[in-house]
């Protein structure tokens, strides 16, 4: 904003320091005053001149006492608001720095806890925060952009190719143009959901969690009968409150990792949902490779595959688990991957449960998804 000049703070608070100090000296100075004028002194004779005496002999002393009050005052004034201030002016530069770009500088006032080093202590954290974001988003920049620059590249490969070869099939060049351009366009849609997801831009409706992982289930049904892959599917209804359509995506996007990044064949998907006192729990769980535990953390970040992903005809565009992270957290949710020692994941998203107002009064229900994977047993069997 654009503010006039005004006094400093510290010269304020020095005034106010002297202001009151003034203050407090003529208020004991008119005590004075009045104690030696209006009091009749036992013991003492006073003389017919005695007030008119004391008035000449009291009022130099007073000018000289409020004198040196006044120019102690403002000295002493300023030295204090100087001290008291001093954290003050690291917070402004530490402030300044930041806006100029560097969010590696850090405050760390010393001394014990008080109001300024708690307001630095707040920025610091802020700072380191901020920091961690900035960085985070530019390494999901730099992803994207590197992920959006390969499609095109091929397309452009393909077209080049094409041109130089005038008797070149049309045919399988169309199929792997549609191929690209598909990989493309969803690698678009999954960035503009997870920016929609990100700005909590929906509003909250009644949701079953049990109901969306039916519904994700059913939908990818004719996936895992590719794979080979069982779906069994368990649980009670599980109500919550969310958007529906991130939610499912939430659910879809966790039963489609499960489904391809399992075994070449007779692999297995757990979907069950359940009731905690607050809380309503969505656990995916999946057969697969052994997952090193050092490697379940970065699961979650853009554009991270594992070691197996990538090279699998199902690689997708590295965004179905953060996508899966960010929809939670928009939802004040908490997500738990966990490697299973057999091999696989065991995937828990766990979300604040419907106050009783959004419910509908029914009783829990158990649940499971009709077809073959209602048995248990391979969609292929």
């Amino acid at each position: 904003m654009d503010r006039r000049p005004g006094l400093s703070v510290r010269l304020k608070l020095a005034l106010s320091y002297t202001g009151f100090l003034m203050l407090a000296g003529a208020l004991m100075l008119v005590t004075g005053w009045l104690f030696l004028t209006r009091v009749n002194h036992v013991g003492l004779v006073f003389m017919p001149d005695y007030r008119l005496s004391v008035a000449r002999d009291f009022a130099p002393m007073a000018a000289v006492a409020m004198s040196f009050l006044l120019v102690f005052g403002l000295g002493g004034g300023w030295f204090l608001a100087g001290r008291m201030l001093a954290p003050l002016h690291r917070i402004t530069h530490a402030t300044r720095t930041a806006a100029n770009g560097s969010l590696s500088h850090r405050i760390r006032l010393p001394g014990r806890q008080d109001e300024f080093r708690e307001l630095a202590d707040a920025f610091d954290v802020m700072l380191a925060q901020l920091e961690a974001h900035v960085a985070e988003q530019r390494r999901f920049a730099a992803n994207a952009s590197h992920e959006l620059r390969t499609p095109l590249a091929v397309s452009k490969s393909l077209l080049e190719v094409a041109r130089a070869d005038p008797n070149r099939a049309t045919d399988l060049l169309i199929d792997r143009l549609h191929a690209v351009n598909t990989r493309a366009i969803d690698l678009t849609e999954a960035l503009l959901l997870l920016s929609r997801a990100d700005r909590r831009s929906f509003t909250g409706e009644h949701v079953d969690l049990s109901l969306m992982a039916e519904e994700a289930t059913e939908t990818l049904l004719p996936l895992a009968e590719k794979h080979g892959v069982t779906l069994e599917t368990d649980g009670d209804i599980a109500p919550t409150t969310g958007s529906p359509a991130l939610l499912l995506q939430l659910t879809t996007n966790l039963v489609h990792n499960a489904i391809v990044h399992n075994l070449p064949e007779r692999g297995s998907v757990w979907v069950t949902t359940g009731v905690r006192p607050r809380t309503v729990v969505l656990t995916v769980e999946n057969t697969g490779e052994r997952v090193p535990p050092e490697l379940v953390p970065t699961l979650t970040e853009p554009f991270q595959r594992g070691t197996e992903r990538v090279h699998t005809d199902h690689a997708g565009v590295g965004l179905g688990l953060a996508i899966v992270a960010t929809i939670t957290h928009a939802h004040d949710g908490t997500l738990t991957l966990a490697p299973r020692s057999a091999g696989g994941l065991r995937i828990t998203v766990e979300l604040p449960t419907a106050s009783p107002h959004h419910g509908s009064g029914t009783p829990p229900r158990p649940w499971t998804a009709p077809g073959p994977e209602r048995r248990g047993t391979s969609p292929h069997d």
